[in-house]
């Protein structure tokens, strides 16, 4: 006849003991925050975004990225946007290139031109935050690229503009939030 396990009160303090060690861990992880790569200091609650100024021939790249900026800026890095006099913080930059290429290509049947397979639109700015409250730049880039790719034939050259935008964006977020 096999002899029935009875835990011993060891057993079962060690048990107990192993339980509460996984309580504890899982009650010090809800309380864990992480403030490297936060984005902005504590004091910045209000952003100004200054329009870019476009160097360019493409007069719309200007309002496009403004818009942008404004969307996911404040979105990203909780705070509100607000006028250059009344935030702590202001992001004010240059729009210094844009071109479209066509890095994918083939030759065509005859050989004599190539059939373009996709275009990629090139944005490049230069970019600077500062904080107005202490009067320090928290973070900038004299040349930040971003590109957009759009099929040729079925999209357009606005559609690689727009996630050129969105990609630039996202560098100035992640620009921002590696400096700390």
């Amino acid at each position: 006849m096999p002899r029935s396990f009875h835990p011993t009160s060891g057993t079962r303090h060690a048990d107990a003991a192993r339980v509460v060690f996984a309580l504890l861990l899982l009650l010090a992880g809800c309380n864990y925050t992480f403030q490297a790569g936060a984005g902005l200091p504590a004091h910045v609650q209000t952003l100004a975004i200054i329009p870019f100024e476009n160097t360019t021939s493409r007069f719309e790249l200007s309002q496009e990225l403004h818009e942008v900026l404004l969307s996911e800026l404040p979105r990203t890095l909780g705070v509100r946007t607000g006028g250059e006099e009344f935030a702590e913080a202001v992001v004010r930059g240059t729009v210094v290139r844009y071109s479209v290429e066509a890095p994918i290509y083939r030759p065509n049947e005859t050989g004599n031109l190539a059939e373009v397979l996709e275009r990629q639109v090139m944005l490049t700015v230069n970019v600077q935050i500062v904080d107005t409250v202490n009067n320090v730049i928290l973070w900038e880039s004299p040349s930040l690229a971003a590109r957009g790719e759009f099929l040729e034939g079925a999209q357009q050259e606005a559609d690689g503009r727009r996630l050129a935008i969105t990609r630039m964006a996202q560098a100035i977020i992640d620009g921002l939030q590696s400096n700390w």
